[in-house]
C-alpha cells in the first residue's frame, strides 16, 4: 500500500479513539530510514482556545500505541516489517499543516529556507500571519518579513528558556 494511503488509514483508525481520550492526531509519518520502515504517530492533547496548553505524557503514548498496534494487526494494511513509534510532537514541534500554523500565530518560530532571505537561510521571529501565499514573521529587528510557501523548508516552534 502507498505511504500516503497508510498515513490516511492510520488517521482514520485513530480519529474516534483519540477524541474519546481527549487527544488529537498531530502528524503521521511512514518513512524508510536505512533498511527499516518507521510508522511515527505524533499525538497531542486536544486544546481549547484560551486554555493553558497541556502536554502528552508517556501513558498517553503507550495507550495509543497499544490501541493502534492492535488495529493495524487486524487490518493488515502494512505487509512489511516496521517499527511503530507513538510520541508527542515535542516542544520544538514542526509546523506541518495550515492548521498548525494558525494554532501557533503569535509564537516564536525558527524557519529554515531553501533560498536565502537577507543573506540567511535561517530566521527566527514571531509568527504574525499565515495566508495563501505563505507566512509573515516579525524578525528580531522588529521588521516583518513575508516568506512564500515555496521557500520554506521547515518551520518549528522555537524553544526559549
Amino acid at each position: 500500500m502507498a505511504k500516503k494511503k497508510i498515513r490516511d488509514r492510520v488517521a482514520d483508525m485513530l480519529a474516534g479513539y483519540l477524541e474519546g481520550e481527549g487527544l488529537e492526531l498531530y502528524n503521521v509519518e511512514y518513512v524508510k530510514e536505512g533498511k527499516d520502515m518507521f510508522l511515527r504517530v505524533y499525538i497531542d492533547k486536544a486544546q481549547t482556545p484560551g486554555e493553558e496548553e497541556q502536554y502528552v505524557g508517556t501513558d498517553d503514548c503507550e495507550r495509543v500505541s497499544r490501541y493502534l498496534s492492535d488495529r493495524l494487526d487486524e487490518a493488515g494494511i502494512i505487509s512489511q516489517k516496521y517499527y511503530l513509534i507513538v510520541s508527542s510532537p515535542g516542544m520544538d514541534r514542526e509546523l506541518v499543516t495550515e492548521e498548525h500554523y494558525r494554532r501557533y500565530v503569535g509564537r516564536t518560530v525558527d524557519v529554515s529556507l531553501y533560498r536565502p532571505v537577507n543573506g540567511t537561510k535561517s530566521l527566527t521571529g514571531v509568527l504574525e500571519e499565515i495566508n495563501g501565499d505563505g507566512i509573515v514573521i516579525k524578525g528580531e529587528d522588529g521588521g516583518s518579513i513575508a516568506l512564500p510557501k515555496e521557500n520554506i523548508a521547515k518551520t518549528k516552534l522555537a524553544v526559549i528558556f
